[in-house]
Protein backbone atom coordinates (compact mmCIF):
# COMPACT_ATOMS: atom_id res chain seq x y z
CA UNK A 1 0.00 0.00 0.00
CA UNK A 2 1.22 3.38 -0.76
CA UNK A 3 1.52 6.11 1.99
CA UNK A 4 2.43 9.54 1.98
CA UNK A 5 6.12 9.85 2.78
CA UNK A 6 7.09 13.59 2.16
CA UNK A 7 7.48 15.22 5.69
CA UNK A 8 6.64 18.78 3.88
CA UNK A 9 2.79 17.41 3.16
CA UNK A 10 2.73 15.23 6.99
CA UNK A 11 4.25 18.22 9.04
CA UNK A 12 3.08 21.83 8.83
CA UNK A 13 5.98 24.06 9.10
CA UNK A 14 7.28 24.23 13.14
CA UNK A 15 6.22 27.52 15.38
CA UNK A 16 9.16 27.27 16.93
CA UNK A 17 12.58 25.52 15.95
CA UNK A 18 12.79 21.74 16.96
CA UNK A 19 15.06 21.03 19.50
CA UNK A 20 18.71 20.20 19.26
CA UNK A 21 21.45 18.55 21.12
CA UNK A 22 25.30 19.20 21.47
CA UNK A 23 26.06 16.94 18.02
CA UNK A 24 25.03 17.65 14.50
CA UNK A 25 22.01 14.82 13.74
CA UNK A 26 20.71 14.52 9.99
CA UNK A 27 19.07 12.22 7.59
CA UNK A 28 19.32 11.88 3.94
CA UNK A 29 16.68 13.83 2.69
CA UNK A 30 14.84 13.90 -0.65
CA UNK A 31 15.56 16.20 -3.07
CA UNK A 32 11.85 15.95 -4.76
CA UNK A 33 10.58 19.02 -6.46
CA UNK A 34 14.04 20.61 -6.53
CA UNK A 35 17.29 20.03 -4.56
CA UNK A 36 16.63 23.68 -2.47
CA UNK A 37 13.42 21.88 -0.68
CA UNK A 38 15.69 19.27 1.06
CA UNK A 39 17.00 22.04 3.52
CA UNK A 40 12.90 22.51 4.44
CA UNK A 41 12.60 18.93 4.41
CA UNK A 42 15.72 18.80 6.90
CA UNK A 43 14.41 21.65 8.69
CA UNK A 44 11.29 20.12 9.88
CA UNK A 45 12.47 16.97 10.91
CA UNK A 46 14.33 18.78 13.67
CA UNK A 47 18.03 17.84 11.72
CA UNK A 48 21.48 20.42 12.35
CA UNK A 49 23.01 18.38 9.45
CA UNK A 50 21.66 16.73 6.18
CA UNK A 51 22.35 14.51 3.47
CA UNK A 52 21.14 14.63 -0.43
CA UNK A 53 21.86 13.20 -3.73
CA UNK A 54 22.25 16.33 -6.44
CA UNK A 55 20.92 14.09 -8.99
CA UNK A 56 19.68 10.77 -10.19
CA UNK A 57 22.18 7.89 -7.49
CA UNK A 58 21.12 4.78 -10.32
CA UNK A 59 21.12 6.70 -13.74
CA UNK A 60 24.25 8.56 -15.32
CA UNK A 61 21.82 10.87 -17.02
CA UNK A 62 23.56 14.43 -15.41
CA UNK A 63 21.24 17.16 -13.25
CA UNK A 64 21.59 20.71 -14.29
CA UNK A 65 20.87 22.90 -11.09
CA UNK A 66 19.91 26.15 -11.48
CA UNK A 67 21.70 29.77 -9.91
CA UNK A 68 18.42 29.64 -8.34
CA UNK A 69 18.27 26.44 -6.78
CA UNK A 70 21.59 27.43 -5.66
CA UNK A 71 20.93 30.22 -4.07
CA UNK A 72 17.79 29.24 -2.18
CA UNK A 73 19.44 26.39 -0.91
CA UNK A 74 22.36 28.43 0.68
CA UNK A 75 19.99 30.62 1.84
CA UNK A 76 17.59 28.25 3.94
CA UNK A 77 20.61 26.69 5.46
CA UNK A 78 21.86 30.14 6.70
CA UNK A 79 18.40 30.55 8.31
CA UNK A 80 18.42 26.94 9.09
CA UNK A 81 21.81 26.67 10.81
CA UNK A 82 21.99 23.10 8.72
CA UNK A 83 25.91 22.16 8.56
CA UNK A 84 27.59 20.31 7.44
CA UNK A 85 25.72 19.55 3.97
CA UNK A 86 27.11 16.25 2.27
CA UNK A 87 26.39 15.43 -0.68
CA UNK A 88 26.69 10.99 -1.95
CA UNK A 89 27.24 10.32 -5.41
CA UNK A 90 25.86 8.15 -7.59
CA UNK A 91 25.93 4.74 -6.88
CA UNK A 92 27.23 3.69 -10.19
CA UNK A 93 30.48 5.34 -10.20
CA UNK A 94 33.21 2.80 -10.14
CA UNK A 95 36.75 4.96 -10.09
CA UNK A 96 38.19 1.27 -9.98
CA UNK A 97 36.80 -0.34 -13.19
CA UNK A 98 38.72 -2.71 -14.94
CA UNK A 99 37.17 -1.69 -18.42
CA UNK A 100 38.21 1.47 -19.72
CA UNK A 101 35.05 2.71 -21.43
CA UNK A 102 33.25 2.56 -17.81
CA UNK A 103 36.41 3.77 -16.15
CA UNK A 104 36.61 7.34 -18.18
CA UNK A 105 32.19 7.08 -17.44
CA UNK A 106 32.57 6.89 -14.20
CA UNK A 107 35.60 9.70 -13.91
CA UNK A 108 33.71 12.38 -15.57
CA UNK A 109 30.24 11.55 -13.38
CA UNK A 110 32.37 11.73 -10.22
CA UNK A 111 33.96 15.18 -11.64
CA UNK A 112 30.12 15.95 -12.35
CA UNK A 113 29.20 15.28 -8.86
CA UNK A 114 31.95 17.55 -7.69
CA UNK A 115 30.80 20.14 -9.74
CA UNK A 116 27.06 20.19 -8.54
CA UNK A 117 28.53 19.78 -5.04
CA UNK A 118 30.57 23.19 -5.27
CA UNK A 119 28.05 24.83 -6.58
CA UNK A 120 25.43 23.97 -3.97
CA UNK A 121 28.40 24.76 -1.41
CA UNK A 122 28.33 21.52 0.18
CA UNK A 123 30.89 20.35 2.72
CA UNK A 124 31.38 17.09 2.00
CA UNK A 125 30.95 14.54 -1.23
CA UNK A 126 30.91 10.75 -0.25
CA UNK A 127 32.07 8.25 -2.65
CA UNK A 128 32.14 4.25 -2.38
CA UNK A 129 35.63 3.96 -3.70
CA UNK A 130 34.09 0.40 -6.08
CA UNK A 131 35.18 -2.72 -6.87
CA UNK A 132 37.99 -3.91 -8.37
CA UNK A 133 37.01 -7.08 -9.53
CA UNK A 134 39.67 -8.48 -12.56
CA UNK A 135 42.57 -6.43 -10.96
CA UNK A 136 44.64 -7.48 -7.26
CA UNK A 137 42.98 -5.09 -4.64
CA UNK A 138 46.33 -2.88 -4.64
CA UNK A 139 45.74 -2.34 -7.97
CA UNK A 140 42.09 -1.25 -7.40
CA UNK A 141 43.24 0.73 -4.61
CA UNK A 142 46.24 2.24 -7.07
CA UNK A 143 43.03 3.34 -9.95
CA UNK A 144 41.07 4.63 -7.26
CA UNK A 145 43.54 7.52 -6.54
CA UNK A 146 44.22 8.26 -10.23
CA UNK A 147 40.82 8.57 -11.27
CA UNK A 148 39.23 10.71 -7.59
CA UNK A 149 42.95 13.06 -9.12
CA UNK A 150 41.94 13.24 -12.54
CA UNK A 151 38.14 14.09 -11.92
CA UNK A 152 39.21 16.64 -9.55
CA UNK A 153 41.94 18.09 -11.91
CA UNK A 154 41.86 22.20 -11.90
CA UNK A 155 38.65 22.76 -9.70
CA UNK A 156 40.83 23.74 -6.60
CA UNK A 157 38.73 21.85 -3.83
CA UNK A 158 40.73 23.45 -1.23
CA UNK A 159 40.14 26.71 -1.27
CA UNK A 160 36.25 26.18 -2.35
CA UNK A 161 36.03 23.97 1.22
CA UNK A 162 34.68 20.87 -0.35
CA UNK A 163 36.34 17.77 1.12
CA UNK A 164 35.55 14.02 -0.26
CA UNK A 165 34.74 11.33 1.69
CA UNK A 166 35.73 7.60 1.26
CA UNK A 167 33.21 5.53 3.07
CA UNK A 168 33.86 2.08 4.56
CA UNK A 169 31.64 -0.71 2.89
CA UNK A 170 30.32 -3.61 4.04
CA UNK A 171 33.29 -6.01 2.68
CA UNK A 172 31.44 -7.60 -0.29
CA UNK A 173 34.11 -9.44 -2.56
CA UNK A 174 35.75 -7.59 -4.62
CA UNK A 175 34.56 -4.07 -2.84
CA UNK A 176 37.59 -1.64 -1.75
CA UNK A 177 36.87 -0.11 1.44
CA UNK A 178 35.61 -3.11 3.47
CA UNK A 179 38.48 -2.63 6.12
CA UNK A 180 39.51 0.44 7.68
CA UNK A 181 42.95 -0.21 6.60
CA UNK A 182 42.22 -0.21 3.39
CA UNK A 183 40.45 3.34 3.88
CA UNK A 184 43.43 4.59 5.62
CA UNK A 185 45.43 3.89 2.49
CA UNK A 186 43.62 5.60 -0.03
CA UNK A 187 43.10 8.64 2.53
CA UNK A 188 46.85 8.70 2.47
CA UNK A 189 47.39 9.06 -1.36
CA UNK A 190 45.15 11.15 -2.37
CA UNK A 191 46.10 13.66 -0.06
CA UNK A 192 48.39 14.75 -2.15
CA UNK A 193 45.98 15.60 -5.13
CA UNK A 194 42.54 16.78 -2.99
CA UNK A 195 41.40 17.11 0.01
CA UNK A 196 39.95 14.09 1.60
CA UNK A 197 38.60 12.18 4.48
CA UNK A 198 36.67 9.37 5.62
CA UNK A 199 32.80 8.78 6.10
CA UNK A 200 32.36 5.74 8.55
CA UNK A 201 28.83 3.58 8.46
CA UNK A 202 27.89 1.67 11.84
CA UNK A 203 25.77 -0.96 9.26
CA UNK A 204 29.03 -1.33 7.10
CA UNK A 205 31.34 -1.58 9.90
CA UNK A 206 29.12 -4.27 11.54
CA UNK A 207 28.39 -6.53 8.95
CA UNK A 208 32.15 -6.30 7.82
CA UNK A 209 32.91 -8.22 10.78
CA UNK A 210 34.01 -5.32 13.39
CA UNK A 211 32.31 -5.61 16.88
CA UNK A 212 30.46 -2.77 17.92
CA UNK A 213 28.04 -4.03 20.02
CA UNK A 214 29.68 -4.96 22.77
CA UNK A 215 31.51 -2.17 25.24
CA UNK A 216 34.68 -4.03 24.66
CA UNK A 217 34.10 -4.25 21.14
CA UNK A 218 33.48 -0.95 20.41
CA UNK A 219 36.02 0.40 22.22
CA UNK A 220 38.78 -1.58 20.13
CA UNK A 221 36.91 -1.04 17.23
CA UNK A 222 37.36 2.95 17.30
CA UNK A 223 40.60 1.80 18.23
CA UNK A 224 41.08 0.04 15.03
CA UNK A 225 39.61 2.86 13.48
CA UNK A 226 42.07 5.68 15.48
CA UNK A 227 45.34 3.61 13.89
CA UNK A 228 44.30 2.85 10.18
CA UNK A 229 42.73 6.67 9.96
CA UNK A 230 42.08 8.53 12.64
CA UNK A 231 38.82 9.66 14.11
CA UNK A 232 40.03 13.55 13.90
CA UNK A 233 39.53 12.30 9.88
CA UNK A 234 35.88 11.18 10.31
CA UNK A 235 34.05 14.30 10.05
CA UNK A 236 30.96 12.22 8.94
CA UNK A 237 29.07 9.52 10.53
CA UNK A 238 26.52 7.11 8.44
CA UNK A 239 24.09 6.14 11.83
CA UNK A 240 22.08 3.11 10.14
CA UNK A 241 21.01 -0.09 12.26
CA UNK A 242 21.68 -3.35 10.36
CA UNK A 243 19.12 -5.99 9.36
CA UNK A 244 21.93 -8.51 8.50
CA UNK A 245 24.06 -10.33 11.66
CA UNK A 246 28.07 -8.66 12.21
CA UNK A 247 30.37 -10.32 9.77
CA UNK A 248 27.60 -11.16 6.87
CA UNK A 249 28.70 -8.83 4.57
CA UNK A 250 25.08 -7.89 3.64
CA UNK A 251 24.56 -4.17 3.63
CA UNK A 252 21.10 -3.74 4.53
CA UNK A 253 19.93 -0.81 6.93
CA UNK A 254 17.41 -1.53 9.66
CA UNK A 255 15.84 1.82 12.10
CA UNK A 256 18.05 2.83 14.79
CA UNK A 257 18.02 0.31 17.52
CA UNK A 258 15.66 -1.69 15.74
CA UNK A 259 18.23 -4.01 14.44
CA UNK A 260 21.44 -6.26 14.86
CA UNK A 261 23.18 -3.22 16.43
CA UNK A 262 21.09 -1.92 19.29
CA UNK A 263 20.62 1.46 20.25
CA UNK A 264 23.43 1.24 22.85
CA UNK A 265 26.61 1.65 20.44
CA UNK A 266 24.90 4.54 19.11
CA UNK A 267 24.49 6.09 22.48
CA UNK A 268 28.32 5.16 23.02
CA UNK A 269 29.54 6.72 19.79
CA UNK A 270 27.28 10.36 19.78
CA UNK A 271 28.85 11.03 23.21
CA UNK A 272 31.86 9.77 23.06
CA UNK A 273 34.46 12.91 23.44
CA UNK A 274 36.38 11.72 20.31
CA UNK A 275 33.26 12.53 17.98
CA UNK A 276 32.23 15.69 19.49
CA UNK A 277 33.24 17.38 16.21
CA UNK A 278 31.54 15.33 13.46
CA UNK A 279 28.11 14.98 11.88
CA UNK A 280 26.02 12.17 12.21
CA UNK A 281 23.21 11.11 9.13
CA UNK A 282 21.34 8.11 9.44
CA UNK A 283 20.35 7.05 5.62
CA UNK A 284 17.53 4.86 7.28
CA UNK A 285 14.22 3.41 5.94
CA UNK A 286 10.90 4.98 5.31
CA UNK A 287 8.62 1.34 5.68
CA UNK A 288 5.86 3.55 7.77
CA UNK A 289 4.97 7.33 7.38
CA UNK A 290 7.08 9.45 9.53
CA UNK A 291 10.06 6.96 9.92
CA UNK A 292 12.35 9.40 8.86
CA UNK A 293 11.42 11.76 11.77
CA UNK A 294 11.17 8.95 14.31
CA UNK A 295 14.90 7.60 12.99
CA UNK A 296 16.23 11.55 13.75
CA UNK A 297 14.24 11.75 17.26
CA UNK A 298 16.34 8.08 18.27
CA UNK A 299 19.49 9.33 17.57
CA UNK A 300 18.89 12.99 19.19
CA UNK A 301 17.53 11.04 22.60
CA UNK A 302 20.86 9.24 23.03
CA UNK A 303 23.09 12.80 23.36
CA UNK A 304 24.02 13.10 26.76
CA UNK A 305 23.94 17.01 27.90
CA UNK A 306 27.04 16.25 30.09
CA UNK A 307 30.62 15.08 28.72
CA UNK A 308 30.52 10.82 28.50
CA UNK A 309 33.62 9.33 28.72
CA UNK A 310 33.67 6.71 25.84
CA UNK A 311 33.47 3.08 26.91
CA UNK A 312 36.78 1.26 28.88
CA UNK A 313 37.72 -1.78 29.19
CA UNK A 314 37.12 -2.73 32.72
CA UNK A 315 40.22 -3.29 35.09
CA UNK A 316 40.77 -6.70 36.17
Amino acid sequence: MKFEKDILKLIPPPKQPPARTARRIGIHTSTAGGVENAAERAYRLGCSAFQIFSSSPRQWAPYDLSASQCETMNTLRQKYDLKPLVIHANYLINPSAINPAFLQKSIAAFRAELERALALCADYLVLHPGSFRGMTREEGLARVVESLSAAADGLNLNQRGLTILIENTAGAEFSLGGSFEQVGVLLHFLRESVPVAACIDTCHTHVSGYDITTKDGFRETLQRLDDAVGLANVPVWHCNDAKAARGSKLDRHEHIGKGNIGLEPFRWLLNDPRTRNAAFIAETPIDEPLDDLRNVDALKSVVSQEPTRSPRKKSS
